[in-house]
C-alpha cells in the first residue's frame, strides 16, 4: 500500500502501509514471563523505567519519560540496547506525551546510536502511546529531531500506516549503458 498526495505536481506526504505491529515478547524478542510486556517495570542503571515492547520488523522498547530533552540518550540508549532481556539488542524510543494525539520522541538505534528519525521507531512509540494509554486511538502526530510523522493503527485491520513529508534529495539522469 502506498498512497502519494501531489501539491503543484510534486510529491508532498507520503503514506505507506508498515505492516501489523508484533506485540509477543518472544517476537520481538524481549525475554519476559508474559506474553506482551506494555507498560512493564525494568530497572537500568539504577532507575526504573516503564517499557513496552514492540517489533515492527526489528524490535523496539518504548520508554515514556517526562522531558526526551532531559534523557542522557548516549548512555540510557546504550544501556538499553545492551541489556540481557533484550536478546537481538533494541532501538529505544524516549516518548512525550504532548498532548492526546501528540508524542514527541528520541530514538537510540541499536548499533547506530542517536537518530534523527526512524520510521519504524516512530509506529512502535505510537502504537505503544496507544496500548499504555499516553494517546487516544487514531492518528498520532511523532515529532521527532528530523520532522514530524504521522502514524495511524488501524487496529481492526491490525496495520500500521506511517505518513510523512517527501522531499527532493537529488535529481539526476540514467544514461543507457553501450
Amino acid at each position: 500500500y502506498l498512497d502519494l498526495t501531489v501539491e503543484n505536481g510534486k510529491v508532498a506526504l507520503v503514506k505507506v502501509n508498515m505492516g501489523a505491529p508484533i506485540l509477543e515478547a518472544k517476537k520481538i524478542p524481549v525475554v519476559s514471563e508474559k506474553e506482551q510486556v506494555i507498560n512493564e517495570p525494568l530497572l537500568v542503571d539504577g532507575k526504573e523505567y516503564r517499557i513496552t515492547g514492540v517489533s515492527m520488523g526489528n524490535p523496539h522498547a518504548v520508554i515514556p519519560v517526562e522531558d526526551v530533552e532531559k534523557i542522557s540518550i548516549a548512555k540510557t540508549g546504550s544501556a538499553f540496547e545492551h541489556l540481557s532481556c533484550f536478546p537481538d539488542r533494541i532501538n529505544t524510543e524516549f516518548i512525550q506525551t504532548l498532548d492526546q494525539h501528540t508524542i514527541k520522541m528520541r530514538v537510540w538505534e541499536r548499533g547506530s546510536g542517536e537518530t534523527l528519525s526512524c520510521g519504524t521507531g516512530a509506529c512502535a512509540a505510537a502504537v505503544a502511546a496507544m496500548l499504555s494509554g499516553c494517546v487516544s486511538e487514531g492518528e498520532t502526530a511523532v515529532e521527532l529531531r528530523g520532522g514530524r510523522l504521522f502514524v495511524t493503527w488501524d487496529r481492526t485491520k491490525n496495520k500500521v500506516l506511517l505518513t510523512g513529508p517527501a522531499e527532493t534529495v537529488f535529481e539526476g539522469t540514467l544514461a543507457e549503458r553501450i
